[in-house]
């Protein structure tokens, strides 16, 4: 199989500022408290920018690890490959979060990443990453904190997957997207989805007729209005409901 070729844009000391110190996302991806002099080591720290097209990969499963990747812009999803030859989705990615990092452990990345829109990313190679985390402390518990958030993300979807109906799991995961793009300022009751409803089946363990059916409850009992892929969320509370009953 032909190697990919990416799009890689060379920083300038120029670009290399507006990598962290001027990016808008700059509070999701480094600690609180970081000195002028600590930002610019992080500037440092990012080697380039790559664009990545949609349905393009940045990494695949069996890779060697390198880097992990802050994504700048843009949105990404994580499948695995199955025995069987489907896909299996294992987590959606947006601005402001890290890809990369299941490739720490055995060093080389276990599952694919894949743009769903045409998307940015920062390459922090992870030796650089380690060195400098050991001289910012700072840095170093931020880095622990995103890896616990990614571990508790993922027992999220076990419980996902092993204890709510359908209903239940597309609420949860129409809710955790309505936080994730308030976190960034967006609104949390209206946003584009950028994933297929395929995906989201994947990602729930749900079948793409069960999703659209559940997409369809939705909208007939007002919780949420759908035009495509575009959602708008009626009732917030209507879908936390749901989960209430659940875990009650």
């Amino acid at each position: 199989m032909a190697k990919q070729i990416h799009s890689v844009i060379p920083l300038t000391l120029n670009a290399l500022k507006a990598a962290c110190s001027q990016c808008n996302l700059r509070e999701l991806c480094l600690p609180y408290g970081l000195s002028e002099q600590e930002v610019e080591a992080v500037d440092n720290m990012v080697g380039v920018r790559r664009r990545i097209k949609r349905q393009q990969h940045l990494y695949r499963a069996g890779e060697a690890f390198e880097a992990i990747y802050a994504i700048r812009s843009g949105f990404f999803k994580t499948d695995v490959l199955l025995e069987d030859g489907r896909d299996q989705v294992t987590g959606f990615q947006m601005a402001g979060e890290i890809l990369g990092m299941d490739g720490i452990s055995g060093e080389a990345h276990t599952c694919n990443a894949v743009a769903l829109e045409d998307s940015e990313i920062c390459v922090i190679p992870f030796v650089h990453l380690e060195r400098l985390s050991r001289e910012i402390q700072a840095l170093q518990h931020h880095f622990h904190k995103v890896m616990s958030r990614e571990i508790v993300r993922d027992h999220g979807v076990m419980m996902l997957l092993g204890t709510m109906r359908a209903e239940e799991r597309l609420a949860a995961f129409l809710l955790n997207l309505s936080q994730r793009f308030t976190a960034r300022g967006y609104s949390p009751a209206e946003f584009h989805l950028r994933m297929t409803r395929d995906e989201i089946g994947s990602y729930l363990g749900l079948k793409l007729e069960t999703v659209s059916r559940a997409f369809s409850r939705f909208q007939d009992e007002g919780f949420i209005s759908v035009q495509q892929k575009h959602i708008r969320i009626l009732n917030i509370a209507g879908l936390k409901t749901l989960l209430t009953h659940q875990a009650s």
